[in-house]
Parts: C-alpha cells; sequence; structure tokens
C-alpha cells in the first residue's frame, strides 16, 4: 500500500533584475519604418517591373512570390513597433515573456525589447489619497481635479509603467480606541517610494491597496497603545514603567512607531517608508465637550492654585515688611484679619470693593 507524500509548495523568492538594454529605439524605429517601406515597394514592384504575360482580364499578371513577400511585410511589419518602450525620469517597466518574468527596464529613455513581452502592474490606474487628490472646497476645481485625475489613472493603466518617485499617502482619519478605552480620531500622511519592482508586482496582487491596509492596520496598533494624552500608571515602552507617553505629548515618538511598523508589513511587497507622520488628533464627537470640559477644569484647578501660591507669598511679604519697619504692631486677630482681606483682594475673580473701617475691632 502506497503512501501519499504531500507536496510541499516551496515560493519562488522574486528579486528584482534589471535588463542591461541599450537605448536603441530610435535605431530601431528607423529601421522598422525601412522594413515596412521596402514592403510596399515590392509590392509596386512585382506589378511594375516583374510582370509576366498578359491575361484577358489585366495588362500584368505580378510576380506572385515577390507579392506575397512584400504583403507579408506589409501586414505584419507592425508588430515590432510593439517593442517600442519610452520611459521618463523614475519610471520602470516589469517585463514578462510568455508568463515568465524576464527582468525590468529602469533608466529615462527610448528602448527596444522583444515585442512579445509584457508590461505587468496590477496597480496602474489605482489611485490612493495622494497629496496631489486633495480637492478644495470649489466645486468646479474638484470636478477639473477629479476629471484630471480619472485620465491621469486611465492613462497609467494604459502604459503599465511603475512610479519610483517618492509619493505621500494621505490615508482617512480613523476613529481608535487609546489605552483607556477613550475614542480618538486620527489620521496619518506616510511618505514611501517603491524599491524593488519585483516584489511590487509578483509578490502582493496590488501593492498601493496593500500598503493602505497595512497603515491602517499599524495606525491602530500602535494608537492602542498610548493615552490620548499623559495619564498615570501607563506604559508604553514595554519596560514594566510607567511612563509620560502620550499621543498627543509624543507624536514624534508615536510616528516614528508607525513608519517601524509599517516597514515591517511592507517589505516583502519591495517599498520603503520615509517617513509617518500625525497629520490630525483629536476626541471623537461623542466624548470631544466632556473632554474638553475636564482640560477646562484641570487648567482652572492649575490656574487657581498658581494664584493661591502667588498671594500667600505676597501676603507672608507684606507681614514681614511691616514687621521689619515697625509701621503697625498687629496683634494675632489683626493679623487674622489683614490676611483674609489680602487674599480676598488677590483671590477674588472680580475687582475688590474697598470699605473703610473707622471704628475698632474691639
Amino acid at each position: 500500500m502506497s503512501e501519499s507524500v504531500p507536496s510541499v509548495n516551496k515560493e519562488k523568492n522574486m528579486s528584482e533584475k534589471l535588463l542591461q538594454t541599450k537605448k536603441n529605439g530610435l535605431a530601431a524605429l528607423c529601421l522598422i519604418l525601412l522594413v515596412w517601406l521596402l514592403g510596399g515597394v515590392l509590392v509596386f514592384l512585382s506589378f511594375q517591373l516583374f510582370g509576366t504575360r498578359p491575361t484577358p482580364h489585366s495588362d500584368l499578371e505580378p510576380n506572385w512570390p515577390l507579392f506575397i513577400l512584400g504583403l507579408v511585410i506589409l501586414v505584419l511589419g507592425w508588430i515590432p513597433l510593439c517593442g517600442l518602450k519610452v520611459l521618463k525620469p523614475q519610471e520602470a517597466l516589469v517585463l514578462t515573456l510568455f508568463g515568465d518574468y524576464i527582468g525590468t527596464l529602469k533608466g529615462e529613455g527610448f528602448y527596444w525589447v522583444n515585442p512579445f513581452c509584457a508590461a505587468v502592474n496590477p496597480a496602474a490606474g489605482t489611485r490612493l489619497s495622494q497629496s496631489g487628490d486633495v480637492s478644495n472646497n470649489n466645486a468646479v476645481a474638484a470636478l477639473i481635479n477629479n476629471k484630471a485625475q480619472n485620465a491621469q489613472a486611465a492613462q497609467e493603466a494604459a502604459s503599465r509603467k511603475i512610479s519610483l518617485k517618492i509619493m505621500t499617502l494621505n490615508n482617512a482619519r480613523q476613529k481608535i480606541n487609546d489605552c483607556l478605552g477613550n475614542p480618538v480620531e486620527i489620521g496619518i500622511a506616510v511618505i514611501w517610494r517603491v524599491t524593488d519592482t519585483a516584489k511590487a508586482v509578483f509578490n502582493v496582487d496590488n501593492y498601493k491597496e496593500y500598503l493602505s491596509l497595512q497603515c491602517d492596520s499599524a495606525l491602530r496598533n500602535v494608537v492602542r497603545i498610548y493615552p490620548y494624552d499623559v495619564a498615570p500608571n501607563v506604559d508604553t515602552t514595554g519596560d514594566g514603567q510607567a511612563d509620560d507617553g502620550s499621543l498627543r505629548g509624543s507624536s514624534e515618538v508615536v510616528a516614528e512607531r508607525i513608519r517601524q511598523e509599517i516597514q515591517a508589513s511592507v517589505q516583502d511587497a519591495g517599498l520603503e517608508i520615509l517617513e509617518a507622520r500625525i497629520t490630525y488628533l483629536a476626541y471623537a464627537p461623542e466624548i470631544a465637550a466632556v473632554m474638553l470640559q475636564r482640560q477646562q477644569a484641570s487648567a482652572i484647578i492649575d490656574a487657581r492654585k498658581m494664584i493661591v501660591d502667588g498671594a500667600v507669598g505676597m501676603v507672608e511679604m507684606a507681614l514681614e515688611r511691616l514687621n521689619e519697619n515697625k509701621v503697625v504692631e498687629l496683634d494675632d486677630e489683626r493679623k487674622a484679619a489683614m490676611v483674609s482681606n489680602l487674599l480676598v483682594v488677590l483671590c477674588g475673580n472680580h475687582d475688590a470693593q474697598p470699605v473703610v473701617n473707622s471704628g475698632s475691632l474691639y
């Protein structure tokens, strides 16, 4: 009885291969046009110069071998034109031949490759929330901008070129609970570029959508570690000790942590994350008013504490100056009355209304 051995699928390690093709597109174009012209000349000459005996229906019978050769050149002469490729700076083409990856074409210029090669870019035409895609409040300008984006997307889908430029992804704002359970709305801008075209095309289905999804996931993973504001007994570094890390106060640390999280996720897709920045941070609308009152109360308490500390210091200084200069001798009761009056004047919310006492305390 034979045992079936499970097959082990070994994933092919895709790495970028640069095609060392010379920039011979102009020479190839001239040669193709000359060959095409030669086909027309052969057809013409097959009737004019190499005709044979006359027939009842025509003056000359063409030279059939020469005519067929010229006709084949005219009919199939356009095929080599498919191998002409034009690349602008910071563009690349991933080429496959009958399903096999043969290499990547990089560098600006006019190239000619095998006309049966096909350019592959699953993300061609996919538009993310790029920095240049953000429309303003003007409806006419927004409509023009949308038409321009659609035209550019159609052009990219037709060419299937991969941009190697540094690009900015501005993902939509997300509502995430921080480590204390408070809902927070946060948005990030990620600066990225393609470094390995083969990994970007073959390792993932659509590297742009893959990047957007990984940005959302990394943002959620990092934000859940931090509180919105500094909170006691919260460990954000993982060392077992409480620290002062927060989304509002440690934005650069949080952004760098998000960048590292995204980079670890998109490494196999041939992408490099250059920078990540927090573009929007606020409490969710359902708790924003309550949190604002809490912040106002905290600010009022801190301000009152400062005012009271200053008033007590001023009262102590006044009593010391009176005692040093021996302006007046005050017993404990008069000192208490004086301290009370000074604190009311210094700590009050409104201007004090003086009351003149012409009598005696006793």
